[in-house]
């Protein structure tokens, strides 16, 4: 008989710490409700790779029109192989530049473009994963 109070005992309490908790779980619920999110950007990032990011640094950043300007920089989160293209931006959309290079052992990459249209050029390095497109900060350099 002691066996069966203490199971009714039990149930009683249980089903009394349940109310309690859904009673105050729906107070919260409702207050929660009132608090406003603040936006927030995420850049692109890969499930497998974690966030892929690419540098850049242009040497020389003044040049003559036909000179050479070197390309170089670092990458997270791509694989040693992946191709790499420089981009311009021009009439406001990106275009590609006919320099290409790939990530070499380490992370790093260099890329040499010769820059024959007068004027400041605003470039970036672009790279197609299978999570999505992973873009470098853009880099000015000025042709005379």
């Amino acid at each position: 008989m002691t066996s069966v109070l203490r199971h009714r005992y039990g149930l009683a309490l249980g089903a009394g710490a349940l109310s309690v908790a859904l009673l105050s779980g729906g107070t919260a619920g409702a207050f929660a409700a009132t608090v406003t999110p603040s936006p927030t950007t995420s850049p692109t990032t890969s499930p497998t790779t974690g966030m892929a990011s690419i540098t850049l640094t242009a040497k020389p950043t003044s040049v003559k029109a036909g000179q050479s300007v070197l390309f170089t920089g670092r990458t997270k989160g791509l694989k040693v192989g992946s191709p790499l293209v420089l981009q311009q931006l021009s009439n406001g959309k990106w275009v590609p530049v006919s320099a290409s290079g790939k990530v070499k052992s380490g992370s790093s990459y260099a890329i040499t473009a010769k820059l024959s249209k007068k004027g400041t050029h605003t470039l970036r390095v672009g790279s197609a994963t299978k999570s999505g497109k992973v873009y470098s900060p853009t880099v000015t350099v000025t042709v005379t």
